[in-house]
């Protein structure tokens, strides 16, 4: 929202979801405290399909971007439809975007110019990354999305954890990852805080003639 300098926004979230509402509070509390204005918070439920009566509401608004933290099988037609109803607005995301049927068929025009975080960036140059995608390709003949870039690192920092203390147990895993700081993953510099939760920094992509192009980096 920063680099589009928009100051008023929209939020279409899943309801039934926690991943959706959780991201969209959050997204809500950071977008408000930096000066933005939430104009219109509109809901759906995995699985709907006629998405028309909470973008017309959002459309009376005008809002500059729509914030929709779902999944890339109701974002194809959320966005679909935002454009048969003339809302011209970039629509924004998070991770739940991320897969090839996201911009298949009509979804690519209306997509166009959206943006959405990510864990990382196939176009990121960086040795660690470059490693992965070459065995990655080697092995399965297609790029890693981003769930495999995570499962990546989340094995490789349990195995490093293992080969560190010379055991297996659930307790000592569990002390690594308490403890671990600054570990050199593919989706970037991770190290767990005091909540449990991986901090790590964000990469926003933009979409481009139905691609991910890598937009900017977000640290944590």
């Amino acid at each position: 929202s920063e680099n589009l300098k928009a100051k008023n926004i929209a939020i279409l979230k899943d309801n039934a979801n926690d991943y959706s509402v959780g991201l969209a509070k959050n997204f809500a509390e950071t977008f408000t405290k930096n000066g933005g204005t939430i104009v219109e918070e509109q809901a759906y439920e995995g699985g709907q399909t006629d998405f028309k009566a909470q973008l017309t509401a959002i459309k009376a608004k005008n809002p500059e971007a729509i914030f929709v933290p779902g999944y890339y099988t109701e974002v194809s037609l959320i966005a679909q439809q935002a454009r048969e109803l003339g809302i011209k607005a970039p629509l924004l995301g998070g991770d739940g975007w991320d897969s090839p049927v996201l911009t298949q068929g009509a979804a690519k025009e209306a997509l166009e110019g959206s943006f959405f975080s990510n864990h990382y960036s196939e176009q990121d140059t960086s040795a660690v990354v470059l490693e992965f995608i070459n065995r990655f390709k080697a092995k399965y003949n297609e790029v890693p999305g981003a769930m495999s870039a995570l499962g990546y690192d989340a094995m490789n920092i349990i195995a490093k954890i293992i080969k560190d203390s010379g055991k297996a147990d659930a307790e000592t895993i569990a002390k690594g990852l308490a403890a671990l700081k600054d570990y050199p993953g593919v989706t970037g510099k991770i190290t767990i805080d005091a909540q449990h939760n991986a901090n790590k920094p964000a990469v926003v992509l933009q979409i481009k003639d139905g691609k991910y192009s890598y937009y900017s980096t977000i640290a944590p």
